[in-house]
């Protein structure tokens, strides 16, 4: 496994879910051409319009990846279209995913899902393969330098880390990887890590942590400094989140 996995650690962070779902309330949609073989499978985190009209659809489901709290999932654009033509490894996983709905033996919705997980990380391979025309994570994930930065920015938040060290994992001048950064992912890169932080602090008071460990989890000087900080992104207090995590146990 490569030491800067681009997507490891926001699988680690954000629970994958897919579940079969009827069309009308899925996400990802999988059609077929005049012969009945798979050949689009169709991609929107905010609900599918009916691009596939006339086409023949094999299956559907409902896919939650952590909605616009993810990066990633916020960052991709709308309605992919996956072309399964050119990727026949791909087209197999969707074979035996359909043969598996229509066998309908125990345990087949299970296997579903599971393999519906894997279809979603190949289509977010090559969806960071192919790169972005505007500035945001995917686009920043894509650029083999830049994305040493994000990944090690994913999977050590807690770090107070300068351009300069972020500039080094990159391969960069500092000069270069600032200028690189704000055109590429759209906002500096403290800007980035302070954002990320915030949203793995949410989840965090959101499993019942308490205020004073995430701050200190996530780099800040004191828990006072990370309630402000929280407030003015999220227009509430830690703390609250953390009652209402309690209550629910």
């Amino acid at each position: 496994m490569s030491e800067f996995d681009r997507l490891t650690t926001l699988m680690e962070r954000f629970s994958l879910q897919v579940r079969v779902a009827p069309v009308e309330a899925a996400t990802l949609v999988v059609t077929a051409d005049e012969t009945g073989v798979a050949r689009h499978v169709w991609f929107d985190a905010e609900g599918l319009d009916p691009a596939w009209t006339g086409q023949t659809v094999l299956f559907s489901a409902a896919v939650d990846w952590g909605g616009d709290a993810n990066p990633l999932i916020a960052a991709l654009p709308e309605a992919i279209d996956f072309d399964l033509s050119g990727d026949p490894q791909t087209a197999s996983l969707v074979a035996l995913m359909q043969s598996e709905l229509e066998a309908s033996r125990c345990g087949s919705a299970s296997v579903v899902n599971r393999l519906g997980e894997v279809l979603i990380v190949r289509l977010l391979r090559a969806q960071i393969e192919s790169g972005s025309t505007k500035p945001g994570l995917l686009a920043g994930l894509s650029d083999p330098r830049l994305s040493r930065a994000l990944v090690t920015i994913h999977a050590q938040p807690g770090r107070q880390w300068r351009n300069e060290d972020l500039a080094t994992i990159a391969g960069l001048s500092l000069s270069r990887f600032a200028e690189m950064f704000v055109a590429t992912v759209g906002e500096t890169p403290s800007a980035y890590l302070r954002r990320w932080r915030l949203t793995l602090s949410r989840q965090d008071l959101q499993k019942g942590d308490r205020v004073d460990a995430v701050a200190r989890r996530y780099g800040y000087d004191s828990a006072e400094g990370f309630a402000r900080a929280f407030k003015r992104c999220y227009g509430r207090n830690p703390v609250s989140l953390r009652h209402v995590a309690s209550a629910s146990l």
